[in-house]
């Protein structure tokens, strides 16, 4: 089962106008299908491709990298590529793949002089690339191009569900911002919680659908894909990898209490565990915005932040165990809306993924009543442009408040623009603030 990809479009892009100057780095977390995207680009676009995945790539070849590469023995590096591939390849043609390339710096190292050689493309593929232990002891190439890659996202979920008429339709009426007719709203709810429960990573989805969207099926792979972030954890620097495992399988309960907040003083004196994880793309990372403005980060709180999973399906196999899934109905309770415990926790990561998807930087903001020793205002997500901010509150239920939202617009006014609630409800827009279904984020512009 093969599934259609955004990035595909930016493989093509890269290599119509590229034309050799550079190389493709594609990062993202493990199993998010960078092997499988560029397999299909070498077969679709080049004469011929060689993927050299350095999980299992032989002596010969590391070696190759560490002698042959000067001037008067790179016809060799190339000859023995195609000896030991049994691959052909041709000048301007052909596609060199360097894939899990973390697991040997020293071919990204490498770049600089394959690129200024001229002969083929290439693309580089890893997790964790840019942790410090994995590039310390090379000098970065500049010819290259950075790519983020991210877990499906809903609307590559719905096409791969056979969802397109629906998504369509949902797209017309984010441009004509009108709700959608309420029996559709009804499917594309229900198509989002697929979506939230199964998550992105392609195997989990792929084993979802071929199992007659057997939630149990996906289950199985989402574990065995956190048990693999296990092992990648337990391999990082021996200075903090118990903190990071600490920190990775807490998240659930981080994401369960009411301000969600890391206060990173009680965890390490360093942010390393928490950049590991950043850096990884297996989580995306909030930092609280002490004043709120155009330029966020200029009043980031580097040590009051959430830690959100990169895919929140992998954050519900995390959350809950297998017994827990099936002794307590618990696709059946989000299905009728009768999760109480942990929903607002899923549905708010889902949001962080579909933010982090469009490359925005996540920031939230809370204030401390000293009065009332409370947190009397606490904003989830928030977004700038260069004019104006844009909060955004994630409500899972159908019944809310907004006291602690309305009193932020009141404190910062007139630096507000739009103001988003994403809610189970239809779409409701009114003067300066739009409600509407999580379905409808991915397509709709917030900075307008």
């Amino acid at each position: 089962m093969e599934f259609y990809r955004k990035i595909y479009e930016n493989l093509l892009e890269w290599k119509n106008n590229s034309k050799g100057r550079n190389a493709l780095l594609i990062e993202g977390a493990r199993r998010v299908g960078k092997t499988t995207i560029v397999e299909k680009f070498g077969k679709e676009n080049y004469k011929s491709y060689i993927i050299i995945d350095f999980r299992i790539a032989s002596k010969v070849i590391k070696n190759n990298f560490l002698t042959n590469l000067i001037p008067n023995r790179i016809n060799d590096f190339f000859n023995i590529l195609m000896v030991e591939y049994g691959i052909e390849l041709y000048n301007r043609e052909s596609l060199i793949v360097l894939d899990e390339i973390q697991l040997f710096p020293k071919a990204r190292e490498a770049i600089k002089d394959l690129v200024k050689d001229g002969r083929y493309d290439y693309i580089e593929t890893g997790s964790l690339i840019s942790i410090k232990e994995n590039v310390k002891n090379i000098v970065i190439p500049s010819e290259e191009k950075k790519i983020r890659m991210y877990p499906m996202d809903f609307e590559e979920f719905l096409i791969a569900e056979n969802e397109k008429q629906l998504l369509f339709y949902i797209k017309k009426c984010v441009k004509n911002k009108t709700a959608l007719i309420n029996e559709l709203h009804k499917r594309a709810m229900y198509c989002f919680k697929e979506y939230m429960l199964v998550g992105g990573m392609p195997q989990s989805v792929k084993e979802y659908l071929l199992n007659k969207k057997n939630f149990n099926s996906s289950d199985v792979i989402k574990r065995e894909i956190i048990d693999l972030y296990k092992n990648d954890i337990k391999k990082a620097s021996k200075k903090y990898n118990l903190k990071i495992l600490r920190i990775f399988e807490n998240i659930p309960g981080f994401l369960s209490k009411n301000n969600k907040k890391i206060i990173l003083s009680k965890i390490d004196d360093k942010n390393e565990p928490l950049l590991w994880l950043s850096d990884s793309m297996i989580c995306n990372l909030c930092y609280k915005c002490d004043d709120p403005n155009i330029g966020l980060a200029f009043s980031k709180n580097d040590y009051s932040l959430k830690c959100y999973m990169g895919d929140t399906g992998l954050l519900f196999s995390l959350a809950f165990s297998e017994n827990e899934i099936i002794n307590q109905n618990i696709y059946k309770k989000i299905f009728h809306d009768q999760l109480s415990i942990n929903k607002g926790m899923i549905y708010e990561n889902i949001i962080s993924q579909m933010l982090a998807s469009k490359n925005i930087r996540l920031y939230f903001y809370n204030h401390y009543s000293k009065d009332k020793h409370i947190n009397d205002i606490e904003i989830d997500f928030l977004i700038s442009n260069k004019k104006k901010v844009f909060p955004i509150e994630v409500k899972s239920s159908k019944n809310y408040t907004t006291i602690s939202y309305g009193k932020f617009k009141q404190k910062f006014k007139e630096k507000i623009g739009i103001s988003y609630i994403i809610h189970p409800k239809q779409f409701q827009i009114n003067s300066n603030e739009i409600k509407m279904p999580p379905y409808m984020l991915p397509f709709i512009n917030l900075y307008e």
